[in-house]
């Protein structure tokens, strides 16, 4: 590491005044738990930092007779494939992992693996605590201590309650037992714990109170996912959770006797650290630390961290330093009521979140400086004279930099908007979103005010790549100009972005069997629908046709591939394509234009009525994004494909995944949401004078019978075709059918040998007497 010596810096340790520190402030740790995990955790400290490296090795080897490998394989797997691995070797046909948005190679499988709880929890623990043993190696005595949920187990450890061999035997076992129980879902609401206890009903549990209008509800898949779309109508601001499970909910009773037991295996000692207990919300009591029952206990019940950052803060002044990945529990004490601005509290993170591109050291060098400017009580003397130069020197260039010219009129509008959604009350332009607060729920809310201030359609993982006001603020001035993918000047380079990811500025470009080069979202995908759409002209059987001159509307266009059919299929074709997800619509507006089609782009869906409405939207798997996303039903859809592709003869389509099928179906719902506009067919027609409509395509995720509901009396007789994707929920298709009939339409109702065993089928409708 090459370090200068800045002026602020007068003698081989620290120097003897630190700005903005009237009186030395302990320091308490914080220790988050899953959810913001990923491949490569730390992995940069591992290589630089020999007291992180060294007890992730021993915990390595701990853990081995109870996992059977190497943890460091899941959290470092390019630790274990060397240099030189061999490619994984290319499949024929369709590469599933591809269509279910993964891309080819380990990394899919890497990423599988670690988020497998019986991985994940031991690896998360493994990371925090030797995260906690690096700073305690640079002075720091932490005099309390807070973890969430699995974080807990590390404050544990290091209050003496377990040793360290002990806490990674049960952390292990424990995880093991969880994995027995059915999936659940976690689903993070904004609302108040009195208002979310209504709402539960004998099925869901409160899992966490975060914050003072932040809960979080778990319970089965079905009965999260129908609360989301109560919650969704309502305009209150719902996300999914990253979660394997219910945590912390009645969904852990089962395995609940089986904990207590296991903790009553081991030694269990009075803390001599004061850490505050989840299932109280306060200090855990010697009694409660030792009692084996406890531990059940804090299993089943939720997580109280807005109480427990109240017992933390409550007659003491702390810096709260966050010690693993990200930095959620620093953006919740940021919001918490009891913050006290005037005081200048602090909370740190000292591990980067999984979209900044910094590097881990840097992230940790900006923790010291901050720790050190704040007025943190550590043994200076103890810390590496290279390492605080280093940390000191980047706190005072970013100092020196904050003599430069006024806010420009996009950071003072941004900066408004940051103000009206975080606690605080003025912004600097080198500030971070996240370190004053911002979190991935705010971070939603923010995006779609910054879409309503400035007309752009700024990206989650570009925010998180551009947190800096002046670096956001950038992102945006260059999406304004057209120019979205200009670097930032103000920022660390930005990763690349993965091909399947909504917010990928640059997309891919392939050229399609028949000669047309176009963008996509997805290779695998898009040949997926190149098949469906072109080879087997799905879409033009059973006598339907597109003759010349006609008019053609394409009601979920995706990227555009059936508008290019129609514009290819005959002459002087007039198109309307309506797409409701952002990320599409950019990708499908761009192929039309390339290729010169005569077509009228819509960014919205078609219903019943004029509305707004959540949609979720997933990029690794983009042609099942839906209002009304139901993970159970389209898991299952996935499923009776991979069945069917082996009944079928496809065999090594399904053999290409093995083991890791329920993993990377799970992948698949790794969900983007957006605020869609909904709009009436029949107000489309009229805006636009359409006469006729030719042929009407259909492919909208269970909202067909919606978007026919929007059609007034008088528009019917202007349509001559339709052909559209049923789901038969509720007895869907006999509904779509019988409606169609009325109004004058002859239909086939047929369902593809690929979709045996679904509720999809294919509806073909021609009017009488065509």
């Amino acid at each position: 590491m090459t370090t200068t010596t800045p002026t602020a810096v007068s003698a081989p340790h620290a120097p003897a005044v630190r700005p903005h520190a009237d009186e030395l402030l302990p320091v308490a740790l914080m220790f988050p738990g899953l959810g913001d995990q990923y491949i490569d955790m730390g992995l940069d400290l591992y290589r630089t930092q020999p007291e992180f490296r060294r007890q992730i090795d021993l915990c390595a080897e701990l853990l081995k007779p109870e996992l059977g490998l190497d943890i460091r394989d899941v959290i470092y797997p390019s630790r274990a494939a060397g240099e030189g691995a061999a490619p994984e070797p290319r499949p024929n046909g369709i590469n599933l992992r591809k269509l279910l948005g993964r891309d080819a190679g380990a990394k899919s499988d890497e990423e599988a693996r670690l988020n497998r709880t019986c991985f994940t929890q031991p690896a998360l623990f493994v990371v925090e605590y030797a995260l906690a043993s690096l700073w305690k190696s640079w002075g720091l005595r932490p005099d309390a201590m807070i973890g969430y949920s699995l974080g807990e187990y590390v404050a544990a450890c290091l209050s003496g309650v377990l040793s360290l061999e002990d806490s990674l035997t049960l952390v292990a076992r424990r995880a093991a037992l969880i994995d027995t129980l059915p999936p659940g879902a976690m689903l993070a609401v904004s609302l108040r714990e009195e208002e979310v206890l209504p709402l539960l009903g004998a099925h869901l549990s409160l899992s966490a109170i975060n914050g003072p209008e932040l809960s979080v509800v778990a319970g089965p898949v079905e009965e999260v996912e129908s609360l989301e779309r109560r919650l969704a109508e309502k305009r209150i601001a719902v996300r999914r959770v990253k979660s394997s499970h219910a945590f912390h909910s009645q969904m852990m009773k089962p395995i609940a006797d089986r904990v207590t037991e296991l903790a009553r295996g081991y030694t269990l000692k009075p803390p001599q650290i004061p850490y505050v207990s989840n299932a109280t919300g306060d200090f855990i009591t010697a009694a409660e630390a030792t009692d084996p029952a406890y531990f059940a206990t804090h299993l089943c019940r939720p997580v109280r961290f807005l109480e427990g950052v109240a017992a933390l803060t409550r007659g003491t002044d702390r810096i709260l330093l966050e010690a693993g990945p990200g930095q959620t529990l620093c953006s919740m004490v940021m919001q918490h009521p009891n913050r006290d601005p005037a005081k200048n509290r602090t909370a740190v993170a000292s591990m980067r979140h999984s979209y900044d591109p910094q590097p881990d050291t840097a992230v940790l060098l900006k923790a010291v400086s901050r720790l050190w400017h704040r007025g943190a009580l550590l043994d200076w003397d103890r810390f590496p004279n290279a390492t605080l130069t280093d940390a000191l020197g980047a706190h005072n260039e970013a100092h020196r930099s904050e003599a430069s010219p006024a806010l420009s009129a996009t950071e003072e509008k941004l900066a408004e908007i940051w103000q009206k959604l975080l606690p605080i009350e003025s912004v600097g332009r080198y500030d971070s979103f996240f370190n004053l607060g911002g979190n991935s729920l705010i971070a939603t809310r923010l995006l779609l005010r910054i879409s309503r201030a400035f007309n752009v359609k700024l990206s989650l993982r570009r925010l998180y790549e551009v947190p800096m006001l002046c670096s956001m603020a950038e992102a945006i001035d260059a999406l304004k100009s057209g120019d979205d993918a200009a670097p930032m000047k103000s920022a660390p380079e930005p990763v690349t972005a993965d091909a399947s990811s909504p917010s990928n500025t640059t997309k891919p470009r392939m050229q399609l069997p028949n000669g047309l080069t176009i963008t996509h979202q997805n290779e695998a995908e898009t040949l997926h629908f190149y098949s469906d759409i072109f080879e087997h002209r799905s879409y033009v059987k059973h006598g339907m046709e597109i003759a010349p001159g006609a008019c053609v509307f394409d009601v979920g266009a995706n990227i555009g591939l059936f508008t290019l059919f129609a514009h290819t299929e005959a002459k002087d074709v007039r198109i309307f394509s309506f797409e409701p997800a952002p990320p599409m619509f950019e990708i499908v507006s761009r192929n039309v234009a390339e290729h010169g089609v005569n077509a009228t782009l819509l960014n919205c869906g078609l219903s019943n009525k004029e509305a707004e409405a959540q949609f979720t939207f997933y990029p690794r798997s983009s042609g099942m994004s839906s209002f009304h996303a139901d993970e159970a039903e389209e898991k299952h859809v996935l499923r009776s494909i991979m069945q069917n592709q082996r009944h079928l003869g496809m065999a090594d389509v399904v053999d290409q995944v093995g083991d890791y099928a329920e993993e990377l179906i799970d992948a698949r719902f790794e969900a983007v949401p957006f605020t869609a506009k909904l709009r009436r067919l029949s107000d489309v027609i009229r805006e636009h004078g359409v006469a006729k409509i030719d042929l009407m395509k259909v492919d909208v995720q269970k909202c067909e019978l919606e978007v026919l509901e929007g059609i007034d009396e008088e528009d019917w007789s202007k349509i001559r075709q339709i052909v559209l994707e049923a789901h038969d929920v509720g007895n869907r298709v006999a509904a779509i059918r019988a409606l169609l009939e009325r109004h004058g339409f002859s239909c086939i109702v047929e369902q593809d040998e690929m979709y045996k065993g679904t509720n999809i089928h294919n509806i073909y409708a021609a009017r009488n007497g065509r």
